[in-house]
């Protein structure tokens, strides 16, 4: 039997979904597979996404940014949309089961000094941080349950 399949959506798919999908993943284990997409995606994944997720242990450098798309024909079990505009663009997977809507601000949009653009990057990573973490033990006692 396969794994679950859980797919975190935002806009630009450069810096919420990114964060989301390497918490998720070091919280939930082995119980699920993670993936992020965008409904624009920027074609990169943010600088100060990866060095505030290094901060904490998880290695985002080897993310891609994605388009939403390209999962239509993968058994999506669960979608997760970080951003508004995601939410309202998000389609219907095949197999989808779930889906919730946990809106964080995009700090791709901070402006200020480099330390205050940081500091909003780690105020957002730190909200994500809290809901994911949290989310990915349930499914892993869920799955212990079984």
């Amino acid at each position: 039997m396969s794994k679950p399949s859980v797919l975190i959506l935002c806009t630009g798919n450069s810096c919420r979904s990114h964060m989301a999908e390497g918490i998720l993943r070091a919280a939930a284990g082995d119980v699920v597979e993670v993936h992020s997409a965008g409904s624009k995606p920027a074609g990169y994944v943010h600088p100060k996404a990866i060095q505030v997720m290094r901060e904490i242990g998880i290695d985002l450098s080897a993310h891609t940014s994605k388009h939403m798309k390209e999962f239509m024909h993968t058994p999506i079990t669960t979608v997760i949309t970080v951003c508004g505009v995601a939410d309202q663009a998000c389609p219907i997977f095949p197999g989808q089961v779930n889906r919730h809507h946990w809106r964080f601000d995009d700090p791709a949009h901070a402006t200020g000094t480099e330390e205050e653009v940081l500091a909003q990057f780690r105020r957002v990573r730190d909200e994500i941080k809290k809901v994911f973490t949290a989310y990915g033990v349930g499914l892993r006692e869920g799955a212990a349950i079984r």
